[in-house]
Formats: structure tokens, C-alpha cells, sequence
């Protein structure tokens, strides 16, 4: 069995249905992580992508044959695999759109990632994503980003918003422990599907979390930073930008319990 799929709308993606997408960057698209042929938070990606159609196409197609797609894909490989499914439309970038065309859904697999150990340093850059909301691709900032800040001597960067909130890192979300709760940034961000299966079996769980506004003149008063993504739901960071973050293992232990608390689901 092959390590990687590569299907469009359910079916194996041919040389030419591929090459006009090399070149294409109107799109979006979900990641996750398939352990036995299941994942959590399906709900979650379902409607990160309906949403994001909705926002990029107006218009959205019906969850149930996205979630066929996905099916098709995982059937076709091993258990285990990292997953990417983006929605596009087939009249691409640099048109002026018009009636809502057809939506098409390229869903990818690979072998499964766990993400970093950690703990991981954060340098902090000024910036605000176009559409935050959406998980678009073709964002040349993030990855220009995270690479300069290795260059610096961090593993990654964190975002301050033109308010100078700390918003979200380049390819993860992130969170905060004051000692006995779990903070939230308050920005404008992608919430990612790992965060909002966090957040809500940390509701079940009966643990406090709140949001608020955070930017570094408030690092030195919390207990505790992590970011989280598809990967892992928290990976310790002991210092953002020149501020160090104490360890904190009972609150990365607490986002862990809460995420595996999320039930898999079959596709």
C-alpha cells in the first residue's frame, strides 16, 4: 500500500489536473493528523472548510461529499498518515469570478508527523494575516518568517498585530497558563482545529480558560506559553522575543489530557 495519495474529487490526481495547480494560489485548505484510519475534531474541519469556501467562493460544498473525499483518500493508504485536503475552484487566480464555479477538492497524504519536542524560542514580528479567518495557501510571509527567525537564532516566530498583540505564530496557535487557567490570545487569527478541540474538551473537563488581550509586556506575568497545530496540542516555548517563559509541565500535561479526551471519528 502506497505512503502517498495524491486524489482529486475522489479520484487519482492525473499529471494534467495537477499541473495547472503548480502555478495556482486561490485556495484553501485543512491539515490533520489520521491515527487508524480515524481523526478527531472532523466536525471542526468540516467546517473550517465550509466556511472558508463561503468566504473564498460563495459558495460551499455539501459536507457530506467532502467527507467521501477524505474517505476515498484514507482507504488508499496506510492507517496512519498526515492529511492535506484543499478546495479550490476551477477557474483559478487572476479572474474576475463572477457566478460561483464548481468547487474541486485535491486531498493529499504522507507519512504522519508528531511535531517538535521542544521547548522552542519565539521571536516576535509585526504582522497581520490577509484573512485570517481562512487557512489560505500561497502565504510566502509565514515561511519567509519562520526561516528569518531561524537565522536569528530562534525556532520560530510569533505575531503582533498592528495593536501589538501577540495574535499567533507562523504556523501554529498559541496559548497561555497564568498558573491556574488556560489564556487565550484576543487578536485576530486562524483558529486552528486543534485549538478548538482544546478548548472545548477543556470545557468538559471542567478546567477555567478565558481570552484576553496579551502582548509582551505581559509575558513576564504568566506561567507558561505553548503552540499548538495539527501536529501536537502543545509544544513548550520558554521564551518569546527576549522574555523568558517559565516551564510549565502540569499545564502542557493539561492540553494533552483535554485533547485526548477528543474522541477519534471514522471518516
Amino acid at each position: 500500500m502506497t505512503t502517498l495519495v495524491v486524489q482529486r474529487n475522489g479520484h487519482a490526481a492525473t499529471t494534467d489536473e495537477l499541473a495547472p495547480l503548480a502555478f495556482a494560489g486561490h485556495a484553501h485548505f485543512t491539515a490533520m493528523q489520521v491515527r487508524g484510519g480515524q481523526v478527531r475534531g472532523l466536525d471542526l474541519h468540516l467546517k473550517r472548510l465550509r466556511s472558508a469556501s463561503m468566504e473564498l467562493f460563495g459558495g460551499a460544498l455539501p459536507d457530506e461529499r467532502v467527507r467521501s473525499y477524505l474517505r476515498t483518500a484514507v482507504e488508499a493508504g496506510p492507517a496512519d498518515v498526515s492529511l492535506t485536503a484543499t478546495v479550490y475552484s476551477s477557474p483559478g487566480e487572476f479572474t474576475a469570478g463572477g457566478e460561483p464555479a464548481e468547487l474541486e477538492v485535491l486531498v493529499r497524504t504522507g507519512p504522519p508527523a508528531s511535531g517538535p519536542e521542544g521547548p522552542l524560542t519565539l521571536t516576535t514580528v509585526e504582522y497581520d494575516r490577509f484573512l485570517p479567518a481562512v487557512k489560505h495557501v500561497g502565504e510566502v510571509a509565514k515561511t519567509h518568517l519562520m526561516r528569518r527567525a531561524v537565522q536569528e537564532g530562534f525556532d520560530d516566530a510569533a505575531f503582533l498585530d498592528r495593536r501589538g498583540r501577540l495574535s499567533e505564530a507562523t504556523i501554529w496557535n498559541l496559548a497561555f497558563w497564568d498558573g491556574d487557567a488556560v489564556v487565550w490570545p484576543e487578536a485576530e487569527m486562524l483558529v486552528g482545529t486543534t485549538m478548538g478541540i482544546v478548548r472545548r474538551q477543556l470545557d468538559r473537563l471542567g478546567a477555567p480558560q478565558r481570552v484576553q488581550q496579551i502582548t509582551p509586556a505581559d509575558l513576564p506575568g504568566l506561567a507558561g506559553a505553548v503552540v499548538m497545530n495539527s501536529w501536537t496540542p502543545g509544544v513548550a516555548v520558554h521564551r518569546i522575543g527576549p522574555a523568558p517563559v517559565p516551564a510549565a509541565p502540569r499545564f502542557l500535561d493539561l492540553l494533552h489530557q483535554a485533547y485526548r479526551a477528543e474522541p477519534l471519528t471514522k471518516f
